[in-house]
This record gives structure tokens, C-alpha cells and sequence, in this order.
């Protein structure tokens, strides 16, 4: 089976528990995956009697072998079981000396005679790496992907004398990625997941509850074994067609075609979703079309126009090159090493002379796979150097592109001096000459590491508020482009780098990343007013601003997430340890709103990625740009492949996916009630994922008449007009005593008089566009207002200029049943009741009468009162004689229908974290 070649060091664990009914079992069969079958079926209490594998090769035993000699297990090593067609004799003998109840065969290549496979009291099982009936044969993993299944598989069986025919014990099924490799499909599911059903399956025939499901016919299939003669590429078909070939030989036999009258194998193959770049054409043999080698790989097309892309290319001789360097392939020169570079080559090689123990000296031109190594040697070459030589950062293709001592210490060298870091990210921009520079602005869905166009090539208008005028088109995410990044995420979190790294290399990408935020902030802060309207100066210092410090914060937890140790009451004499692990919680979900789009972007992805997740976020609609720059600015930071992925576009559409996707393990949403609502529910119904939500807010802000009148009056409408009321925790309504009310509104007047309306770039302006057309307006119903008897002392119209300029609107005589005190505006509308004097209870019951329960204030010099008022208002944050005071280090969120679940501070890294707890007994 060529699945073989697939195998990684992993280490897997089932549960533990042990049943009463055990059996005595031959294990038959090579390989990781058979050494770890035997491994788990010994701990679950099972007595392997024997295990039957193949002979040493090249003075290396097979893994299988080695485990099952460490632990004193009886090993069989017999190059074949029959000759001539007869079972041999001395190989019989041998089997049945061990006294087997039941054959396992996780993993074997050779045949194993039908008196043999019926020998024990309950016959034989085999792990299969299909869906039976289908792909039956050797090759299965291949064939799945050769045919462009949707679902990939395995199966556990009853041996019969057909092939692969036998009574099926039990089945799982995984979805296919439009990506995945047969590497990645028995790495990610095959290799775990058959483990544990192999121990599953044993014990379901200790227990006499293993089932004998006939094959049905119907859609059985066969193919033949894929080797290297048959893998020629036919150039007559389809993108998919051609990509789903390379694919399927990836990495054994490999899919190969003949360039300049050489044979060069393909591997690492994606379909191109985003436009064709530039490139040097490359003639190859039966393509109707040319190739193209470009920065980021070989583009090829299929005869429906498609193009796909082919990462690395392998020649006759071995050597393995990136497909973007096939132009330059014998143009690097040997670099001579310096002392300290010498050492670690010295380190190197005692690493491969203790890889390789059959090889009595490591030279030059020692090639590392022809020497023996397989390829879960590659993982213990690269975690070896890691651990040897610094910290030093290997990807198995390195060792699989420089085979021979000499190009991989080459390769090494070049990796230590920064020569070898991958192509700059291609991004095609929108550049724009204003605020007295150039602005270049990404506007392309973000999946991957890679900025692409939408699968349909589908895209939108981004408006700019100030003037009505179109910023650029943008990509509109399909329900395609969701999957395409939830998988990318997936792949990111369960076999990327991101999932193996430590946690302060973590925190070193998120300050970088930081640095790169702050670096940028003019360009950053200018893109925001462009996009959201936000005025300059309040861009640059809190919607930029504040993102910095917030990736700096979290960045500075990545090491310090601890679980707990915690004393149990277990009777003696046992002795137990029981502690809990804080772990990710796996692909997130994040969605955005409008107001703030980078400041937002950055309260939740922050904590999400300290967390250690990887995730998905979909910016609000009209507001993508600083988004998109912000997954420009991850890839110069390194955060690997997957990582983060970004996709504009509706929340209709991309939001509603994220909401039900099942691969997506947290939703994190800041928006309206109605949908936190919808979305909460789509959560649940999916597959119950963890949300947080921060919603609407109508927060009450207490004027008493001892207060600073001055700071009252200042601060209150930095309460209400900050950021044009655009902002969750606006003061929604102002209580103000009586005895000062009139005072307060008069002040109130004459400062919004001296307010300047304008551009948002211009350093002068206090109050900017709102954010797009429809909200402004929704928020036009001040007339509405009027008629139930509220006066309307300052504004309400739209101002008489191109955009979406609302003036800043006082209401007074607001009474508690009125619209005005009821719904959230979310924009510059200023709502003040009147309250006795001294009627601070009934003022506070006037202020928690709402669904809503974000935010709330109080102004009075009384500490004592200051105190009481905040221990009554019912809402998650309460700011006392100040407001909009919110910091990266204090919790936010709200209560009732204002959400729940906490953006920010420590308790933030709560809502993307998952609790275990362990429980030893010693």
C-alpha cells in the first residue's frame, strides 16, 4: 500500500479502560501504524502473543519490530509466508506455536495464506484505508483522491480469500480538503483515527459484539497499484482534473511529466482561485498550454481554462527544487561556512550518523533516503536539530529538497543566514495618493496565507462615507471561500507549525506583529477614516492605537496561561494528582462589526491567537480595508500558513456559514441583539460551539447636581458624540438632576455649536461622516421623536454637503415609555431625562429599566453615593466621573441582553481557552 510512505512520528493515546474480556492476539503487519496498534492494544490489557513482520532492512529494524522487542513480545521476522503457492511449513509451525485467538493487521504488504488468516478461534481483521467497497485494492488513499471523492476513509474487516471483500466491523469517514495530500489525509485522520478503531475493533471481538456486515457490490471498485510508469501526467483534462492527479501520487509515486527531455516529478499542487501572475513561460510535453514559473510556483491549465499551481519539482537525479527556482536551479553557488557555521554542521552530522546506524561513515555525499531513512526519519531529523542546534526551524520539505549531506548542510547555512526565506506575499493593491501619501490597500479575500479573489469572482463596492465615492471593489466571500478558510485554519491548527509551537515564540510573532501595527499606524489610521469615517486624529490614537496595545498585551500572556494542581478526597492508601490544562479550543470564528473595524479586529483576535487558536474572521461589509491590511502585515510578522484568514462579505452569507460550520469550535461577535440572537441559536443547532457575544447597549449616564459640572458637561457628550456615536458603550440616555438641568442642556448647546463637521482627514474636525448610507438613514427619525412629545433642542438633520454627515442632535424631556428611551441609536443623538432631586433610587430604576446592560456612568463628587449607584446600575462596566475609559487590561462586557463573555484582560483569554482536567492514581 502506498500509504506507507506517509507515516509521521506521532504519539497517540485512547482512553483507558479496561474490560473484563481480553484476547490472545498475533499481531501481523510493519510500520508506525502497526508499532502504535500494538502499543495501545498492550495498554488497553490485550496479550499480543506474537508479531510477524518483515525482515531488518539495510541493518534497521521496522518500528513494529523494535517495540514488540523492548517489551519481550516473541518477533517473527519472515521475508514470505508461502512458496510455490504453499504456505511454508517452518512459517506455519512458527504462527501456530503462539496460540493466537485473533490476526490484527493494522498494516501489512505481504500475503498472508487463507489457513493462516483462518487459523484462530475468531479469524483475522485488517485495517483498510478506504471506504469499502470502494478502492478496494492496494493503492486506496491514492485512488481517493485521484477521483475527486468528497469523502476519504477507512474500514476494518473480516479477512476472506477475495480482495478487500471480506464482512466489514466498522467504517469512519472524514471530509476531503480541496488541498489534501495523501500525506495530509493520513496524517490529519487515517493514522489517529485507525488506531483507535483498530483497538475498538479487538475489543468488540473480545466482547462477541463485533458485527459482520456483508459488502455490498454496489459501487465496489478496484484499481491498481499506482507506481511510478503509470503516474504520467495526460494533459487532456480539466484544473481539478490535473490537480486531483498530482495530488493523489503526492508524495509516492509521483505525478510526473517530461520538461526539456527530462522526467520531473510535481508535488505540493493547489488550484489557483485568484488571478494567473506574472511568470516565464516553460514548454512542456503534451500541454496545449505553457506553464508558467512564477514567484510563488509553477501554474499549469487544464483544458478548461483553470489554472492550478505546483509548488516543488523533483528531477531524474533526485534533487528537489522549489518550482519558482526552476530557471535558476544550477545558478547557486557553494557558500563557504564560518567557524560557528562549521560547528553546527559537525552537530548535524552526528545526528544523521545516529539516524542512519547503517551507514559506517556520514560523507558528503551520503544521501539520506537512499541511505535507509524513511519518512518518519525526516520528523526526527527536523525535531532533532531543533533541539540541538538553537531553536533551529526545519520544514520536512528541506530535507526532502537537499537528499545529500553536503545540499542540506548548504541549505541549513542559508536557512541560519536568512538566505532562504520564502517569496514575498503577492498582493494586488488599490493605491490611493491622500493624507499626503500613498495608501496600498489589499482588497482580496485572505485564506491561507495567500490573498485571492472570491470562488466566483464575486465582488463589491466599499464606499467611502465622506463623500459617497467608491473606494475600490472587493472580494465577496462565498460559502466556498468559508470552507476554503475554515479548512486552511483546520490544516493551521491540527498539523501546521502554529500547533507545534511554544508559546513564547507565540508571543514573539504577536509583538512583532504589534510592531509592524504601530510601524504602519499613519497608513492604518488613514485607511479607517477612508473606510469607516472615522476622523484622523481619533483613528491614529484609539482605533490604531488601542489595536497596538492590545496585541502587545496578550502577547505578553502567550507564556502565562497555567491550569492548576488540586487536592482530591480519595481514601488511602491510594495517591492521586489531579491538575487541569488550560488548551485551545481549536478554529475560531470571529465577526466584526463596523465601528470600530481594526480596534475590534484586535479585541478578539488577540486574545483568540494567545490562546493558541487559529481563526476566521469576517470583517463588517462596509468596513473590510484595515482588515485586509492587517492579514498583510501577519505574513510579514511570520505567523504561518492558516493561521489567520480573513473574508469580506456579507453577514447574510460568510456570517451565517461561520455560525453552523462544524469544523469551527468558538464564535466570538460583536453586533446588534437581533443577531447575536439568530447567531447563537445557529451555534447551538450546529454543534453546541462556545460563543461570546457583546450586543447592543442603551447605557444610562447619572448627572447629580454635585457634580463638576464642567467635566460633567465635557465628558458627558464625549459620552454620546465620540467616534459620531458610533460606539457600543455611547451614553444612550442621560438622567440629569433637576435643579442643574437646564444649566447642563445650555452648556451642552454652546460646545456642539463650536463642534466642526468636515472631512475626517482634516486635523481640525471634531465630528466625521457616519459610518455608511443606511445607517444614516435609520438614524433619521427625529421627527418621530418630536410627535411623542420630546423637544428637540439642537439638530436632527442631515448637513447639507456630499456624504453621510449627520448633526449632533440634543433631546430633552425624553420620557421613560418614549422610542427615544428605548432603542439604541448608535449615532449622535444626545436623549436627556429629567430626575427629582435627591431621588437617587428612583433614578436607578428608571436606569436599569432596559434589556440592555453594557455600560453605564455616574458624575458626583459624593464617593459614598458614587459607590452605591455603582454597586445598583446593572450593566458590565460602570465609569464613575469619567467615561469611554476602556483598557486592554480591564475585562469588558456585558449583562442581560447586552451579551455575555468578556473581551479584553485576563478574562478574555477564558472565552478561547478549553479546561481539562487530569486525575493520576501512583
Amino acid at each position: 500500500m502506498l500509504w506507507r510512505s506517509s507515516q509521521t512520528l506521532r504519539r497517540f493515546s485512547t482512553g483507558r479502560v479496561y474490560f473484563q474480556n481480553k484476547l490472545k492476539l498475533a499481531l501481523i503487519g510493519q510500520s508506525l501504524f502497526g508499532q502504535e496498534v500494538y502499543s495501545h492494544l498492550c495498554r488497553e490489557g490485550h496479550q499480543v502473543v506474537g508479531v510477524f513482520t518483515v525482515p531488518d532492512k539495510d541493518g534497521k529494524a521496522d518500528p513494529l519490530a523494535l517495540a514488540a522487542e523492548k517489551n519481550g513480545t516473541p518477533v517473527f521476522k519472515f521475508p514470505r509466508w508461502r512458496a510455490k503457492g504453499k504456505t511454508i511449513k517452518e512459517v506455519a509451525e512458527a504462527y501456530r506455536s503462539v496460540g493466537a485467538e485473533l490476526n490484527v493487521l493494522p498494516f501489512c504488504t505481504q500475503f498472508i495464506p487463507m489457513d493462516i488468516i483462518e487459523s484462530p478461534k475468531h479469524g483475522s481483521i485488517i485495517y483498510h484505508p478506504s471506504i469499502l467497497p470502494r478502492h478496494r485494492g492496494a493503492s486506496a488513499i491514492n485512488w481517493t483522491l485521484i477521483m475527486g471523492d468528497k469523502k476519504a476513509g477507512f474500514s476494518v474487516f473480516w479477512a476472506d480469500d477475495g480482495l478487500d471483500t471480506g464482512p466489514i466491523l466498522l467504517q469512519r469517514s472524514c471530509d476531503v480538503q480541496p488541498n489534501d495530500t495523501v500525506d495530509a489525509l493520513y496524517n490529519r485522520f487515517l493514522f489517529p483515527e485507525g488506531i483507535k478503531a483498530m483497538v475498538e475493533a479487538v475489543q468488540l471481538v473480545a466482547d462477541g459484539k463485533a458485527p459482520r456486515i456483508p459488502q455490498s457490490e454496489e459501487g465496489a471498485t478496484y484499481e491498481g497499484i499506482q507506481k511510478k510508469e503509470n503516474a504520467e501526467i495526460s494533459w487532456d483534462q480539466s484544473a481539478e482534473d490535473l490537480h486531483n492527479w498530482i495530488r493523489g501520487h503526492d508524495k509516492v509515486p509521483g505525478a510526473w511529466t517530461e520538461i526539456n527531455g527530462q522526467v520531473v516529478t510535481f508535488y505540493g499542487s493547489s488550484l489557483l482561485n485568484s488571478s494567473v501572475p506574472p511568470g516565464e513561460p516553460l514548454e512542456i510535453k503534451g500541454a496545449k498550454k505553457p506553464g508558467l514559473v512564477t514567484k510563488n510556483g509553477l501554474v499549469l491549465f487544464g483544458n478548461d481554462g483553470k489554472a492550478l499551481m505546483v509548488r516543488n519539482l523533483q528531477f531524474e537525479d533526485g534533487k528537489m527544487i522549489p518550482a519558482s527556482q526552476y530557471f535558476a536551479a544550477g545558478e547557486t553557488s557553494v557558500v563557504e561556512l564560518t567557524a560557528e557555521e562549521v560547528k553546527v554542521a559537525e552537530t548535524i552530522k552526528v545526528i544523521w550518523a545516529g539516524i542512519l546506524s547503517n551507514i559506517p561513515v556520514i560523507e558528503d555525499s551520503t544521501d539520506f533516503f537512499k541511505s535507509g531513512a524513511s519518512s518518519m526519519d525526516v520528523a526526527r531529523l527536523v525535531e532533532e536539530i531543533r533541539q540541538k542546534c538553537g531553536g533551529l526551524q526545519l520544514q520536512n520539505e528541506d530535507v526532502y529538497m537537499a537528499t545529500k549531506f553536503e545540499d542540506f548542510i548548504q541549505k541549513v547555512v542559508r536557512k541560519l543566514r536568512g538566505d532562504d526565506q520564502e517569496e514575498e506575499l503577492v498582493v494586488d493593491y488599490v493605491s490611493k495618493e491622500v493624507n499626503e501619501m500613498t495608501v496600498k490597500m489589499p482588497y482580496q479575500c485572505f485564506i491561507n496565507g495567500q490573498f485571492t479573489d472570491a470562488d466566483d469572482g464575486k465582488t463589491y463596492d466599499t464606499i467611502n462615507p465622506t463623500d459617497g465615492s467608491i473606494i475600490c471593489k472587493v472580494s465577496y466571500a462565498s460559502l466556498v471561500d468559508v470552507d476554503k478558510a475554515v479548512a486552511a485554519a483546520k490544516d493551521a491548527f491540527e498539523n501546521g507549525e502554529w500547533g507545534r509551537m511554544n508559546a513564547r515564540e507565540r508571543g514573539r510573532l504577536m509583538y512583532r506583529l504589534a510592531d509592524l501595527l504601530e510601524e504602519n499606524q499613519e497608513e492604518l489610521a488613514t485607511i479607517e477614516a477612508l473606510d469607516s469615517g472615522a476622523v484622523y486624529t481619533l483613528a491614529l490614537k484609539t482605533h490604531i492605537g488601542m489595536s497596538v496595545q492590545t496585541f502587545r498585551y496578550f502577547a505578553g500572556w502567550c507564556d502565562k496561561i497555567q491550569g492548576s494542581t488540586i487536592p482530591i478526597n480519595q481514601a488511602r492508601p491510594n495517591r492521586n494528582l489531579t491538575f487541569t490544562k488550560k488548551e485551545p479550543i481549536g478554529v475560531c470564528a470571529i465577526i466584526i462589526p463596523w465601528n470600530y473595524p481594526l480596534m475590534m479586529l484586535a479585541w478578539k483576535s488577540a486574545a483568540c491567537l494567545a490562546a493558541g487558536n487559529t481563526l476566521v474572521l469576517k470583517p463588517a461589509q462596509v468596513t473590510p480595508l484595515t482588515a485586509l491590511k492587517f492579514a498583510e502585515l501577519s505574513v510579514k510578522a511570520g505567523f504561518p500558513k492558516g493561521v489567520i484568514n480573513i473574508i469580506p462579505g456579507s453577514g447574510g452569507i460568510a456570517g451565517q456559514r461561520l455560525s453552523e460550520h462544524p469544523d469551527i469550535r468558538k464564535l466570538g461577535f460583536t453586533g446588534s441583539t437581533p443577531i447575536g440572537k439568530q447567531i447563537m441559536k445557529s451555534c447551538a443547532v450546529s454543534n453546541l460551539k462556545k460563543v461570546s457575544l457583546e450586543l447592543g447597549g442603551k447605557s444610562p449616564l447619572l448627572i447629580f447636581n454635585d457634580c463638576e459640572l464642567d467635566k460633567a458637561v465635557r465628558m458627558g457628550m464625549g459620552a454620546v458624540f465620540f467616534n459620531k456615536g458610533e460606539n457600543c458603550i455611547a451614553a444612550g440616555r442621560l438622567f440629569v438632576e433637576e435643579s442643574i438641568h437646564d444649566e447642563f442642556v445650555t452648556r451642552v448647546v454652546e460646545e456642539i455649536k463650536k463642534m466642526k463637521i468636515g472631512d475626517p482627514l482634516d486635523r481640525s474636525t471634531d465630528h466625521g461622516p457616519q459610518n455608511h448610507k443606511a445607517h444614516l438613514e435609520k438614524l433619521l427619525y427625529c421627527e418621530a421623536g418630536v410627535k411623542e412629545g420630546a423637544t428637540l433642542v439642537y439638530g436632527g438633520r442631515q448637513v447639507q454637503r456630499p456624504g453621510f454627515f449627520m448633526e449632533p442632535t440634543v433631546f430633552t424631556d425624553v420620557e421613560d415609555h418614549m422610542y427615544l428611551a428605548k432603542e439604541e441609536s448608535f449615532g449622535p443623538i444626545m436623549v436627556i431625562s429629567k430626575f427629582r432631586n435627591g431621588d437617587i433610587d428612583g433614578v436607578l430604576e428608571r436606569a436599569n429599566n432596559t434589556e440592555y446592560g453594557l455600560a453605564s456612568g455616574v458624575f458626583t463628587r459624593d464617593i459614598n453615593k458614587a459607590m452605591y449607584v455603582s454597586e445598583k446600575l446593572e450593566a458590565g462596566t460602570v465609569f464613575i466621573n469619567t467615561y469611554n475609559k476602556t483598557d486592554v487590561a480591564a475585562p469588558f462586557g456585558g449583562f442581560k441582553q447586552s451579551g455575555f463573555g468578556k473581551d479584553l484582560g485576563e478574562e478574555a483569554l477564558n472565552e478561547y481557552l478549553r479546561t481539562k482536567t487530569v486525575t493520576l492514581e501512583y
